[in-house]
């Protein structure tokens, strides 16, 4: 299923299409369900888990947003943050001593996880595509604008082109690259 699509089918959820979410339940559980196992390594709090994730879905489809994230990574960011609940419940009943790591302090990190590495590598290989198809000293403004925080003026001085011509090429150059990574 591709990205429209689960696009598509998470704008239908949000709207309670019923017969949308049994889709994407079709579409995505498998996966879902074996984020779900590797965290908390037990199939039925796994499988209580994922039902408990597609509850969530369903009540809060319409906080995704399309283009800010591709929906997988959202579908699996809210699948790994329920699973670490559940991990963090589990451990809140069970007690445990202060120097012992456990599961969930090996999970908890501020890094980017394998799913949303694989997805950010992804996005950042359409972008230099697209990036890559502009005219060069177009690519390259864009580059120094928005990577490295060049000001318009900066630009246009570099370039040598009028600050107006700079803000068109930036303009048109941005048009260009939305249209190719749509």
């Amino acid at each position: 299923m591709t990205t429209q699509d689960l696009d598509d089918l998470l704008a239908r959820v949000s709207m309670a299409d019923r017969k949308a979410f049994s889709a994407l339940y079709s579409a995505t559980s498998a996966k879902l369900f074996g984020l779900c196992l590797r965290i908390l390594r037990d199939r039925a709090q796994a499988e209580d888990a994922l039902q408990e994730v597609y509850v969530k879905i369903w009540q809060r489809a319409e906080a995704y947003q399309p283009g800010r994230v591709r929906p997988m990574t959202w579908l699996i960011t809210v699948a790994r943050n329920h699973a670490i609940d559940v991990l963090r419940r589990n451990r809140a009943g069970e007690g445990r001593a202060d120097g012992d790591e456990s599961l969930i302090d090996r999970l908890e990190s501020p890094d980017p996880g394998p799913a949303e590495q694989l997805a950010q590598k992804g996005e950042r290989a359409r972008i230099e595509a697209c990036l890559d198809e502009l005219a060069a000293e177009k690519s390259a403004a864009v580059r120094l604008a928005y990577l490295e925080g060049a000001s318009y003026a900066e630009l246009a001085a570099q370039f040598a082109v009028p600050l107006n011509t700079m803000r068109t090429w930036l303009r048109r150059s941005l048009q260009s690259l939305k249209a190719c990574l749509s």
